[in-house]
Parts: C-alpha cells; sequence; structure tokens
C-alpha cells in the first residue's frame, strides 16, 4: 500500500514529519517498508535564465542559448520550439545525471559548437509525460535549487511516498483513509471529516441490474447509476500526479476515478461504456465454459460458481476482480454506468486465484472492504465524474440489499488493562475506540462495519493497546510463588529427553529433526499407515500420515545422505511418535540409527562394520543417562522392522519394555532405499520407573570390604536356547548374593551331538556380611545348576 504524504493530509491534519508519521505506523502494526523521497534524484538541478537564443550557424531547429546559472553566464545548446530570451528554465550541469533519459550530462560539441550542460524538459525529469518543450517556471530565482521550488510551488510532484505493509485482517488500511484514522487515534492530527452529499438524479437509470437468487451470498449489494453526455480524457494534473506517484499509469479521467477511490478510501468501483450494455446487468454464478476477454485483453474461461456480471451478449465483468474489454471506457465514451458493489471475499480469491488474476480491485475485495460502503461510493464516485468530465445522472439504481454485519462486544476496562499489563483510563480506552470509528453505547463497543476483523472482546484489548502503544511497556519481574529456591519448570520426562540429547551427542551422534508426517508406504513398514493416522489435508502425498516411529525419517535422511556420497552415519532423534489422532496415543521416542562402519580404514584395520552390539552399546548408555535401572533383562520378540535373528528388547520383566534394539531388517532397508548395514535402537522414556527418591542428592557411595567370589559353568543346552535364558535362570539362582553373571564362551558341535551347544558363564558372587565359606559357595553353586536345569534343560558339561 502507497500514499503520498499530501494525499494522507487530505485526511488528516498534521503537523508530524514523515519521520514521526513512519514511526507511529510502524507502532500501530502497519509497518512501513519504505519512505521514498522523490525530490532526491532532482537534488543536483537548478534554476537558470535564458539570456540570448541564437540560431546554430550550422542547424535550423538548434538554438545558441546563454544561460545565467549559479555559476555565471553558460552556453547551452538546445533544440526545443519554445527555447527563447527572458524565460525561467531548469539546468542539469555537467556532471548531473539526468533520469529521464538515464544520461549523466557532461561538455560536448554539437555540430562544432560547445554545450556546457542542459535545459530540462518534464519526462526528462520523469515528472510528466510532456517533452513538447523545455520547462519553463514562472518564477524563481538563478541558482536556486529546483526541489526547493517544486515543494514551495507544486509539491505533489516531490511529495515523499510512504509504503507500507498490510497484514490480511487490516483491509480498512487498503485506503488512505484507513490510514489517516489510525494515526488521528493515535494523536498525531485530527482526521478531517468526509460528508458524501448525495447526488441527484435526473433521469430513471436506463441500465436494469438484477441479482441471481443463488449468487445472493456472493453480491448481496449492487448500487449503479448511469451518467450521459460525459466527455472522456486526460485526468486533470493533480490526479495523474497523485497516481503516478503511488506506480499506476493514468489512462483516463473515467479510469482514473475509479483507481483514485480504490486507494483513497478503499473502495473499488468499475465503469461502464453503457452504450456498449445490451438490455441490462445480471449478477450470477457462471455455468462453467464462458469466455470473457478483459480489460488486460486477456481471454479467460470461466469455471462453474464464478460471480460474474453479464448482459444479454454475455460476461462483460469478472465481479470485484477485473471488468471486460468490450463494455471498457475509452475516449469516445459518451455514456457511463457507474457501479459499486459488495462481493464475497472468498468467492472473489477463488475465482482469482483460479484464474491468476491479480489486480488492486482483488487484493481489498478478497480481504474484506466496508460492506456498506457502496452507497457513498458510487454517489463520491459520481460528484468526481461529473465534475471532471460534465454529463447528467440518472437515479441511482440498487438490486440487493446492504448485508447486516452489526455486532457489538463489552468493553471490560479491568481486563483490558489486566492483560495489556499497563494503566490505561477507562475513559481513555472509551475514546481511544470511539476515534477509531467505534460507537460506545455504555460498556458495549458497537464495530464500524469497515473492521471486519474485530470478533470478539480480545480484539478490543488488541485495538486498545495498539493505540496505547506497547513501546511505553514497562518491564516487571514476576512474582515469585513462593520464597527461597523457585522449584524446577522441567518435567521429569523433559529431563530425562534432555539427557537423551546430550547423551546421544556425546557418543557421536548427529541429532536429526524431520518431519512428523511420513507417506503411507512408509507408516506401513513400522506398524502404522491405518486410518487412525491418516491427515484429511496433508502438505503433500509423501507426508499423508503421522509417523509411527522416528526410524523412516532417520533412514531417509541416511538414503540422502548416502546419495551424495556419505556412506557411515550416525544419527539420532528425541520427538514424538503416533499411534492415533488423540493426545493419549502420542508417545516421546528417543531414536539412534548407526549406518556403515565404525570408522574410517586406517593402518591399525580397526574399521569393521556396524552391530548390533554397537547399538546396544549406546541404547545402554542413553537408558542410564535417563535414570534407568542397571539390571534389565534382553527379550527376544521385536516386531516386523527389525532383522528376526539380531534384535532384543530391554524389559523389567516380560510387559514392561524399555526399547528395542539390533539390525534393521533388510526388506526396510531395500524399502527405504538405504545400503546396509544398519543397526538402531528406540527407546521409551516414559517407561523407566520413576525414581523413589524426589531429592536432588546422591546416595553415599557403599564400598564392600569383603572378597567377591567367581565361579564358571558350562552348561550344554539344545542350539535354540538363548543365552539370555541361562544367564537370567543363573542370576535367580540367589538375588541377594550374585551380582552379576556373563557369556565368555560359546561351543557348537563336535562331541556335542546335532542340536546341541555349550554356554560357559561367569557368576560373580559378592558377600556382604561375611566371607563365605567353600561350603556356602558349593550350596550357591549347586542351587545355580538346579536354577538352570529346570528353566532351560541344561546339564553341566562333563
Amino acid at each position: 500500500m502507497k500514499f503520498t504524504l499530501s494525499w494522507l493530509k487530505e485526511h488528516l491534519d498534521t503537523t508530524a514529519t514523515v519521520d514521526e508519521i513512519a514511526e507511529a505506523l510502524t507502532d500501530l502494526g502497519l509497518e512501513v517498508e519504505g519512505v521514498e523521497d522523490r525530490g532526491a534524484r532532482l537534488r543536483d538541478f537548478t534554476i537558470g535564465k535564458v539570456l540570448s537564443a541564437e540560431k546554430h550557424p550550422d542547424a535550423d531547429k538548434l538554438r545558441v542559448c546563454q544561460v545565467a546559472t549559479d555559476e555565471g553566464t553558460k552556453q547551452i545548446i538546445c533544440g526545443a520550439p519554445n527555447a527563447r530570451a527572458g524565460i525561467t528554465v531548469v539546468i542539469a550541469k555537467p556532471g548531473v545525471y539526468v533520469p529521464g533519459i538515464d544520461t549523466t550530462i557532461g561538455v560536448g560539441k554539437i555540430r562544432g559548437i560547445e554545450s556546457h550542460g542542459m535545459m530540462a524538459s518534464e519526462r526528462e525529469l520523469e515528472l510528466s509525460d510532456e517533452h513538447d518543450g523545455i520547462i519553463e517556471l514562472p518564477s524563481g530565482e538563478v541558482g536556486d535549487s529546483f526541489v526547493d521550488w517544486l515543494a514551495a510551488n507544486d509539491p505533489a510532484k516531490v511529495d515523499p511516498v510512504i509504503e507500507i505493509a498490510i497484514t490480511p485482517n487490516r483491509p480498512d488500511a487498503l485506503g488512505v483513509r484507513g490510514v489517516a484514522r489510525d494515526l488521528a487515534a493515535r494523536g498525531l492530527g485530527t482526521l478531517k471529516p468526509l460528508a458524501v452529499a448525495p447526488v441527484q438524479g435526473t433521469f430513471p437509470c436506463p441500465v436494469p441490474v438484477t441479482i441471481d437468487a443463488d449468487t445472493a451470498e456472493a453480491c448481496p449489494v449492487f448500487y449503479g447509476r448511469v451518467i450521459r453526455g460525459v466527455k472522456n480524457g486526460p485526468s486533470p494534473a493533480w490526479l495523474q500526479d497523485a497516481l503516478r506517484a503511488i506506480g499506476l499509469r493514468p489512462i483516463s479521467a473515467l479510469v482514473d476515478v475509479t483507481n483514485f477511490f480504490t486507494h483513497d478510501r478503499c473502495r473499488p468501483l468499475h465503469v461502464f461504456d453503457a452504450d456498449t450494455v445490451k438490455g441490462g446487468l445480471r449478477v450470477h454464478r457462471a455455468a462453467g465454459g464462458e469466455t470473457f476477454t478483459g480489460l488486460d485483453e486477456k481471454e479467460y474461461v470461466l469455471a462453474e460458481g464464478m460471480t460474474a456480471i453479464s448482459d444479454e451478449g454475455g460476461v462483460e465483468s469478472l465481479a470485484g476482480i477485473m471488468g471486460g474489454l468490450h463494455s471498457g471506457c475509452t475516449e469516445d465514451t459518451v455514456n457511463v454506468f457507474v457501479e459499486a458493489a459488495y462481493f464475497d471475499p472468498i468467492r472473489t480469491a477463488y475465482t482469482g486465484r483460479a484464474l491468476k488474476i491479480n489486480s488492486d480491485a482483488r487484493y481489498r475485495f478478497e480481504r474484506g472492504i466496508d460492506p456498506l460502503s457502496a452507497r457513498d461510493g458510487v454517489e463520491a464516485a459520481t460528484r468526481m465524474i461529473l465534475d471532471l468530465c460534465g454529463g447528467e445522472p440518472s437515479e441511482v439504481i440498487v438490486a440487493g440489499a446492504d448485508p447486516d454485519v452489526a455486532r457489538a462486544y463489552r468493553l471490560d476496562t479491568d481486563r483490558v488493562q489486566s492483560l495489556v499489563g499497563m494503566e490505561i483510563a477507562p475513559e481513555t480506552q472509551r475514546a481511544t475506540l470511539t476515534a477509531l470509528g467505534f460507537r460506545m453505547d455504555g460498556d458495549m463497543a458497537h464495530v464500524p462495519s469497515w473492521r471486519p476483523d474485530v470478533q470478539g472482546e480480545a480484539d478490543l484489548v488488541e485495538e486498545v493497546a495498539r493505540m496505547a502503544s506497547l513501546t511505553k511497556l514497562v518491564p516487571a519481574p514476576m512474582a515469585r510463588g513462593r520464597a527461597g529456591v523457585p522449584a524446577p519448570v522441567l518435567t521429569p520426562i523433559q529431563k530425562r529427553e534432555r539427557a537423551a540429547r546430550r547423551t546421544l551427542a556425546s557418543l557421536g551422534y548427529n541429532e536429526c529433526v524431520t518431519y512428523s508426517f511420513v507417506d503411507e508406504k512408509a507408516a506401513r513398514l513400522f506398524g502404522g499407515g491405518g486410518d487412525a493416522t491418516r491427515l484429511e489435508n496433508p502438505i503433500s502425498s509423501d507426508m499423508s500420515h503421522m509417523r509411527p516411529s522416528l526410524l523412516p525419517g532417520l533412514l531417509a535422511a541416511a538414503a540422502r545422505n548416502q546419495a551424495r556420497g556419505f556412506m557411515d552415519l550416525a544419527l539420532f532423534e528425541v520427538g514424538p511418535a503416533f499411534a492415533g489422532g488423540e493426545p493419549e496415543e502420542q508417545h516421546l521416542l528417543a531414536t539412534g540409527l548407526l549406518v556403515g562402519h565404525t570408522g574410517p580404514r586406517d593402518a591399525h584395520k580397526a574399521r569393521r562394520p556396524v552391530d548390533l552390539y554397537d547399538a546396544k552399546a549406546d541404547a545402554e548408555a542413553v537408558l542410564a543417562a535417563m535414570g534407568a535401572p542397571e539390571k534389565m533383562q534382553i527379550l527376544r520378540g521385536t516386531d516386523d522392522a527389525w532383522h528376526p535373528g539380531r534384535s532384543a528388547k530391554f524389559c523389567l520383566g516380560p510387559k514392561k519394555v524399555l526399547g528395542l534394539f539390533g539390525e534393521v531388517h533388510p526388506k526396510v532397508l531395500r524399502e527405504m532405499d538405504v545400503k546396509g548395514p544398519a543397526v538402531a535402537f528406540v527407546l521409551w522414556p516414559a517407561e523407566i520407573p520413576m525414581p523413589k527418591a524426589a531429592g536432588a542428592a546422591r546416595p553415599a557411595l557403599h564400598l564392600n570390604a569383603l572378597q567377591a567370589v567367581e565361579r564358571d559353568f558350562a552348561f550344554v543346552v539344545d542350539a535354540q536356547v538363548a543365552a539370555s535364558d541361562v544367564v537370567n535362570a543363573a542370576a535367580g539362582a540367589d538375588k541377594g548374593l550374585i551380582e552379576e553373571v556373563r557369556v565368555f564362551d560359546e561351543f557348537i558341535g563336535g562331541s556335542l551331538g546335532e542340536g546341541r551347544k555349550s554356554l560357559a558363564i561367569t557368576v560373580r558372587m559378592q558377600p556382604t556380611d561375611k566371607t563365605l565359606t567353600d561350603k556356602e559357595i558349593e550350596a550357591v553353586a549347586a542351587k545355580i545348576v538346579e536354577k538352570v536345569g529346570k528353566s532351560t534343560g541344561g546339564v553341566l558339561r562333563g
């Protein structure tokens, strides 16, 4: 949104500087993106006076002029037909850049005679398209700055242009009037009254207008009138200057009037050449397939449901977006039909996006203009057209009715101060809303029709806060809930999440943050992909489901890295996974992935492929950091995403699973395009039991003074018996005395026979009250043999 300072002052009586206005606008939420000083490019041009103008001896159309400048009399060759003695002109001395011709002036010879500068035309200075002669000033002293002369005599040409960014919820600020209202409410001036006097029609409107019943929501009201006998031509200089300043090209008086009110009051209008309209205008939904040639001379095919304005011959305008070339106004237009209507924002946006048409009208309608501005809009446009083009107006024709947008909300002045954190007097709050156009009835604030964004009491608080300026908010520390050391703010799960991240990073893993959405194929590989986790409106087909695990994202990241030549990877992520759409179906996971080898090649041949023991060791380190018990069971029984013979789970009993680890199933690696080997682990921080002691102090270190005893056992068992079953059975023989059981050897085949194997274990016994005797040791050993025999069928190897 652009406007000039003088345009703003047409609505705002203010003495504020451009800098003060820009600062206030940004503070009000209308962020200033730039201020263009249009006089800067003309700063080097000065005023001179032609003392004499003699015909060039070698050119009929050139004159040799002696010009008085601030540096004395200079000789300048000029070809303008109006170059003559006695006129006051604008001088570009050598070294001055002329924007209109993109040239820096120098001393040169023209037909053998030196020229020390140039006398400029308006087009050469980009002041207008006039280039029939050089500028003749009615006043001015030799040597004065031309910019200063313009500022005093024609300020519109050097007016600063302010550009602001408009958020979608503030369509009222898409008109200069709305910007002025905000500044007046802030206190940077007084909003000038805007009286729109009705123009009496002298004859019935000859162009009937109807709105189809099924289009009443898309176009609730339509105002129009015919003005006959107009004389269309160039608009006056003040209007052309205003439009050029904001980047619009003046076209003709009738069209320029509609562009003016679009930017002045956020009231888009349209003018039809009434003589081209056949039988009246009808606002309706397109059936689909209609063709329409817009003012941009492009042909469009309408889709079903688009709002169109048609006559008997076909579509003449796209409602709220663009008029048609057939009924557009030209210099030959004599009778004009002026339209002001309200069109549904959603329908306008749908049509504009579908047809890829961007226009100032669409930009405003799709954000929601004032629904009650159509009557004043057609009256104001009529008055300006009569002033500029003459003519005779008809009576106003109205189809439909103004929509009812009246609403009111309670202003709780105490609540405003509590939420904003500033002391704002109740009377100041009411005065602020009144200045913004709200009508106060006691504590009820009636919302003006041009503010579609105000939809509740919270919006009233925002308006008061905007005007009071949050820059005046004084920081104040929050009161402590209790004296002394503040209580921890992190929950136990948050602490475990942080511990998992730090531990994994210290182990050399790189953290990934992947999308919570995956495609259905990847989700099904990890037990998901059902309707419970399907998204109704996914970002893309590759993100159709909530992820059931973090591994799909890590494997996809590994595949992308491998495609770029990075084959050895250690990646991790800590985040949520989902079993459904309810809050209780979300769970936190800590997942790590190792791909490739343990390190680069070296002379010691230490490099090897990663295996499940690497994943197990890292998973145990993370579990320990999160506070898991030291003694955990390692059991089989992972899901289909894992290698069935090279994976296991950490358990505290058959039903208490803390995590999984092992090799990723080869079929998963193929589907995810990852080149193995690849091992991983998945941990559930919430499944770790909470510590019994809530304090932060560590317990005292307990060192046992008694000698530990180790005994080795070799059991012959079936080949299918897991080593962990033997270890767990041996450890359960005497839980108070046995401190550790570990496997140190496995033998298969030989004299053991087919389907049998030997497992050798070391059992460490740690007494606590007295040294063990040989008899006590033998008793414990007998219990171990008995327990392993009962649990696994194993016997001591002879």
